[in-house]
């Protein structure tokens, strides 16, 4: 059934370094996922990581050494089967590998859309909406060049609601950065800040109270990845929104975050939960416990940000937008026709599949080698 499985590693440098408590990036390293069929149909999934190992437990080179030698092999045994029990297979015998595991499932479930004749997000259930809210991450660390940039992305009608990437400096210098921000593009422009899990639970106590005082809207992960107890007093301490990101691996941590109260906002990402129907799965869990919903990204390029948005599309609570602006953040285009980002907006393609169609010829110049 499964004719090729091709990973590839795609290089392409950031228009601007992008700075975060966990690593600086000047270069993404797309981890792309190609399928063929033996009765002529492709699909395309996406694996990118944020900094290497700093981030998480897969790199882009572990993504690829682990799809060749252990998922590549599994999916050519496989004959007739169905896209879930595909899966089961996978997760029974493949332990952990999130991003992998999204990538493979991205992939299996465009050919398994297109297909059918219908757009990747009618077949997760159906889109409630046909564009999305796409905040930018304002992240270059100088407040003068982060305002000019801010204004400009108004003007353009691009983004007018911006995170801001905090944590990598003493909690002083971070909040004033953050509030002169907030000050210079008025009470109409939603801010937010991201600490990427670098405070302490008292640094977040009084980093919080400031933010809260300036008018920050949300807080994301504030504390250490399975520092829960911290996640919930703080949930439970202050009103402005806090947010679990990195704390959020799959529909079981969800659940676990969502039993705690730990967390007033879930940032959905595919790859964390392990693939689109688990990100699907971290939705209904949120929804059930009255928890709001943001659609995340691992500054994916456009495979990966088209994957998150057709899941995004199906969710009923988007109460805080998304953040799919991975393809914007990255100075060459691998798609044929671009991704559409208007009025604030990212519009949701209604072709078959993921509904976008690759440069191949411009993905080989851009190949790692």
């Amino acid at each position: 059934m499964y004719k090729t499985i091709e990973t590839l590693l795609v290089e392409i440098p950031t228009i601007r370094p992008h700075k975060m408590a966990v690593a600086t990036m000047q270069t993404q390293t797309l981890v792309l996922v190609k399928i063929s069929t033996e009765d002529g149909f492709i699909g395309w999934g996406e694996a990118t990581t944020i900094g290497g190992l700093g981030y998480g437990e897969e790199s882009p080179e572990s993504v690829k050494t682990n799809i060749e030698t252990y998922f590549a092999p599994l999916l050519k045994t496989l004959k007739d089967v169905n896209v879930a029990q595909i899966m089961q297979v996978i997760n029974r015998n493949i332990n952990g590998n999130r991003f992998a595991k999204c990538a493979i499932q991205t992939a299996l479930l465009d050919i398994q859309a297109q297909r059918l004749g219908l757009p990747l997000s009618e077949v997760l259930g159906g889109r409630l909406r046909d564009s999305i809210p796409v905040l930018w991450v304002l992240a270059s660390g100088n407040t003068e060049k982060d305002i000019l940039e801010a204004q400009k992305m108004i003007a353009s009608k691009r983004h007018n609601i911006f995170k801001l990437k905090i944590g990598s400096r003493p909690v002083e210098q971070d909040v004033e950065h953050v509030l002169a921000i907030k000050k210079a593009l008025g009470d109409d422009i939603s801010i937010r800040v991201d600490v990427n899990r670098a405070w302490s639970e008292l640094t977040a106590i009084k980093g919080i109270q400031m933010l809260q005082d300036g008018g920050i809207d949300l807080i994301e992960q504030p504390c250490a990845i399975h520092n829960i107890d911290a996640m919930e007093r703080l949930t439970r301490k202050f009103d402005i929104a806090i947010m679990a990101d990195e704390s959020l691996m799959g529909p079981q941590s969800a659940y676990e975050l969502a039993k705690r109260s730990a967390a007033s906002v879930f940032a959905v990402k595919i790859a964390q939960s392990g693939g689109l129907l688990e990100g699907c799965e971290v939705g209904k869990i949120a929804n059930l416990a009255g928890i709001d919903l943001y659609g995340g990204t691992m500054l994916e390029g456009s495979v990966g940000t088209i994957a998150s948005a057709h899941v995004f599309s199906t969710f009923s609570n988007l109460a805080y937008g998304t953040e799919l602006f991975g393809p914007l953040l990255l100075t060459e285009e691998i798609l044929k026709t671009p991704l559409k980002y208007e009025n604030f907006e990212l519009q949701i393609p209604t072709g078959l599949g993921l509904g976008i169609e690759l440069d191949e010829n411009k993905i080989d110049n851009l190949r790692r080698q």
